[in-house]
């Protein structure tokens, strides 16, 4: 799998649920702004914090957008790595298997970089 067909895939799948649902995508996509926006932690803290929920609760296509935002967000490797161990040891083995899928998303979207 090549995390940056994975991500496309996972955005048209999004379109596609907006548009039938276009009053709730529009409420989400707000609360979303709302919260990265305000408060007190930085952007990419945020997307950490997001991240590690993404592992624990096993959502694949939540790791893949977190993961982009957070190379986005300057976020390095290391980084990641300190995030992927506390998502582990809230999370247990299971949490194991998706911290390894987020790095691996992590390596691939930044070959060649």
């Amino acid at each position: 799998m090549h995390w940056s067909e994975k991500l496309d895939g996972t955005r048209q799948g999004l379109r596609n649920l907006n548009r039938t649902i276009p009053e709730t995508a529009q409420a989400f996509g707000a609360l979303g702004k709302a919260v990265k926006q305000g408060g007190v932690l930085e952007y990419k803290q945020k997307e950490f914090v997001a991240l590690g929920i993404a592992v624990a609760l096993r959502c694949e296509d939540c790791i893949g957008l977190h993961v982009e935002a957070l190379i986005k967000a300057g976020a390095s490797r290391e980084e990641l790595g300190d995030v992927l161990s506390m998502s582990i040891q809230m999370g247990g083995g299971p949490a194991m298997m998706y911290a390894a899928k987020a790095m691996t998303c992590f390596d691939d979207l930044t070959a060649g970089h």
